[in-house]
């Protein structure tokens, strides 16, 4: 049976998986109550685990290093009481071989070499270039969709991830070539990052030496 956690837990994680944000983007990351959300916030903020800042008209949440460490606390605890780690660090292992295919796409959608300059920016004239990155996304969300159907059948938290990125996917099949690797909108780069921190702060895994 999937696990739901818990009202704390979700508010913590998601300052880590979406970074500094404001309670609206908080709150809408798990689908959180914004009032509840404001006071678990709070609460997280009197124990030294977020912090809040404003910079003239942006304000928002951010953790610290005592609550990223609350949260793999909490992470881990969950993970223990559903039996799920080996399961997900299986799916963890599956996702690595797409994470290197999934950076080499965005590369790709970004810089398009010349006989002149190797690191020449794509300005995605070349439609037959720019299609052949897009299958390749296509293809990654194939394999994608069974890894977030294992993970959700474990915790509810990891469910949304593939048609989020499907999503975006079609929207840069559409035409706009942001949805590939814009970091303001819920780009297919967005959710991949977003997932795989899921997965490295889910399993205590230090990214700094995870591929």
């Amino acid at each position: 049976m999937t696990r739901e956690s818990a009202p704390d837990l979700l508010t913590l994680h998601a300052v880590r998986i979406v970074g500094f944000a404001d309670t609206a983007t908080v709150a809408r990351r798990f689908d959180l109550d914004p009032a509840e959300t404001e006071e678990l916030l709070r609460d997280a903020e009197a124990y030294g685990w977020v912090e809040h800042a404003a910079f003239a008209d942006l304000g928002g949440w951010s953790l610290t290093d005592r609550g990223r460490a609350q949260d793999e606390r909490l992470l881990a605890a969950e993970l223990s009481s559903c039996d799920g780690e080996d399961d997900v660090r299986e799916v963890h292992g599956d996702f690595l071989p797409l994470n290197a295919r999934l950076q080499r796409a965005c590369t790709a959608w970004q810089l398009r070499p010349t006989p002149d300059d190797r690191l020449a920016t794509n300005d995605h004239a070349d439609t037959a270039w720019d299609t052949r990155v897009l299958d390749e996304l296509a293809a990654i969300e194939q394999g994608l969709t069974p890894l977030v159907d294992r993970l959700g059948r474990l915790l509810a938290r990891f469910e949304g991830y593939d048609t989020r990125f499907a999503a975006a996917r079609r929207r840069a099949h559409a035409g706009d070539t942001g949805w590939v690797d814009r970091t303001d909108v819920d780009s297919c780069h967005r959710v991949w990052f977003e997932l795989h921190e899921d997965l490295v702060a889910t399993l205590g895994i230090d990214r700094s030496s995870n591929a």
